[in-house]
């Protein structure tokens, strides 16, 4: 046994999407948890993807039919278990000459529809563009398409209220802590934390350790552990966003010249995200940044299909994420395999679990399976749970968002339909709790504009550990996207106890 003044059975580092999942799984099994991340939850990738549940249908093309039958049945489990972050969304795939063939799109999406236990969502179909009124958002010519569904995602707030349920059931969830270094002690870990706020250090104690740190993996294993970084290759993911470029609810997936596929999918009511790109990316994770290439072939893609031309100059923000993959030698980024490994290893008599690659989708199944993992190793507690259990406030009457959405604007007359919508979709029924006694927009506290109220920004920083306005405006929400630089100074300002 260690003397240390926390002692725990994981010790998970990496406050993405995989680090909180498993941090929730662990906790939820009756094991002891810490979970450290280095900055805020969801910083990195898992705030930057193209914010989509979905099995991957271009991966069918590259035979990786495994991967895509468990995403899709990861879909349903993420519709069944998160209806407020998990959304329904169906894609046109507009049929073009000298792309691919009509036949192979149908035998594609059959094959899509019947991998993965479909039973949410609609299946695929046939679309006349000439007659549809979503041909009107596409240049003249396109006359035939296909459709399917898949489901889009706030992946910041999934990966948040994962990290919330582990705190619940028990995990210490370290936000902004640094580990400086672990190393073996007999067959235990000691590892030496940071506060990142305070500079503080102190030391902790764990049975088993695990890397979930994302595209920063090789780092924490060369700095930290002091171990040769794992085979890995770094692809830079860019998106641009604008302003709604065309009407109605469904997204596009066009196929470009260069046979990549690009989206273009409705966001945040009034704009359009565009993406993404596939670099490969010799830098820091943290300097990932997108370039103005990105931007204009971005721009191309849409342009290229869109009856509106997109500029750079339509561009209101932009991102750029670094995909953790496999080093699968000489392929093209694009066409790297996105599946998953976890590596175990035992560095002097001390075990330890490092999460190599993987999609946003399948977080939760990567999360079971390190748990499994951890439990062979520590001896086996509860049984797997996260299948069936709702993530907060995912517990909403027949799992409809909508329902909800309406009875909440009902109950809280001061609420316009956007604000109940977004309250909702972000906190599900959690957002009781945020509006308790409220029977008008002055019992929220100080209003922030945006529709953020003071109730709201004290629940994000209780409860969800959000600390600075980019922290809430850009990660909690969305509604950076419309906030002026004095609205995002105030709010910092009140969260440095100026306004307090």
């Amino acid at each position: 046994m260690i003397g240390a003044a926390a002692f725990y059975d994981l010790c998970v580092i990496g406050g993405g999407v995989n680090g909180s999942g498993i941090a929730r799984d662990a906790a939820g099994r009756g094991f002891s948890v810490a979970l450290a991340e280095k900055d805020d939850l969801a910083s990195g990738t898992s705030s930057r993807s193209t914010k989509l549940v979905h099995g991957g249908l271009r991966y069918l093309e590259m035979l990786e039919f495994r991967m895509v039958r468990d995403a899709l049945e990861e879909r349903e489990t993420l519709l069944a278990i998160a209806p407020h972050l998990v959304e329904p969304l169906r894609f046109i795939v507009p049929v073009l000459p000298g792309g691919r063939p009509a036949w192979m799109l149908r035998l594609g999406l059959f094959l899509y529809d019947h991998l993965g236990a479909r039973r949410r969502l609609p299946g695929a179909g046939a679309l006349d563009l000439r007659r549809a009124p979503e041909g009107a958002a596409l240049k003249p010519g396109l006359r035939q398409a296909f459709t399917y569904w898949d489901c889009r995602v706030d992946d910041s707030r999934l990966v948040v209220l994962n990290a919330r349920d582990a705190a619940d059931r028990g995990a210490d969830v370290l936000s902004r802590t640094e580990v400086l270094r672990a190393w073996a002690d007999g067959r235990d870990w000691r590892i030496l934390l940071r506060d990142r706020r305070t500079g503080a250090e102190r030391e902790i104690g764990a049975r088993l350790l695990v890397n979930a740190a994302g595209p920063w993996v090789g780092q924490v294993a060369r700095a930290a552990l002091e171990r040769p970084e794992p085979r890995l290759r770094l692809v830079r993911g860019s998106h641009i966003v604008t302003r709604k470029l065309f009407e109605g609810d469904a997204a596009f997936l066009f196929q470009n010249g260069d046979g990549r596929v690009v989206f273009a999918i409705p966001w945040q009511d009034d704009f359009t995200l565009v993406g993404t790109t596939d670099v490969d990316h010799s830098g820091a994770p943290e300097d990932a940044a997108i370039g103005a290439d990105e931007i204009a072939y971005l721009c191309a893609a849409a342009s290229g299909f869109l009856a509106r031309r997109v500029t750079p100059a339509d561009v209101v923000w932009s991102f750029s994420g670094v995909r953790p993959l496999h080093d699968d030698g000489d392929v093209a980024a694009s066409r790297a395999s996105r599946d998953y490994e976890i590596e175990e290893r035992r560095i002097a008599g001390a075990p330890l679990l490092s999460v190599l690659g993987g999609k946003l989708t399948a977080y939760r199944r990567v999360a079971e399976q390190v748990v499994d993992r951890a439990a062979a190793i520590l001896g086996a507690r509860g049984a797997a749970w996260t299948g069936v259990a709702a993530l907060p406030g995912g517990d909403l009457p027949n799992g409809d968002v909508d329902a909800f959405s309406g009875a909440l604007a009902a109950s809280h007359p001061f609420l316009s339909g956007a604000e109940a919508r977004r309250l909702a979709r972000a906190y599900g029924t959690l957002c009781r709790g945020i509006l308790a006694g409220a029977r008008r927009r002055a019992d929220l506290g100080r209003d922030f504009g945006l529709g953020l109220s003071e109730a709201e920004v004290e629940h994000l920083t209780t409860r969800e550990w959000a600390r600075t306005a980019e922290d809430i405006l850009w990660r909690r929400s969305k509604l950076g996207l419309r906030a002026s630089p004095e609205q995002a100074a105030a709010l910092d300002a009140f969260l440095a106890g100026e306004g307090r």
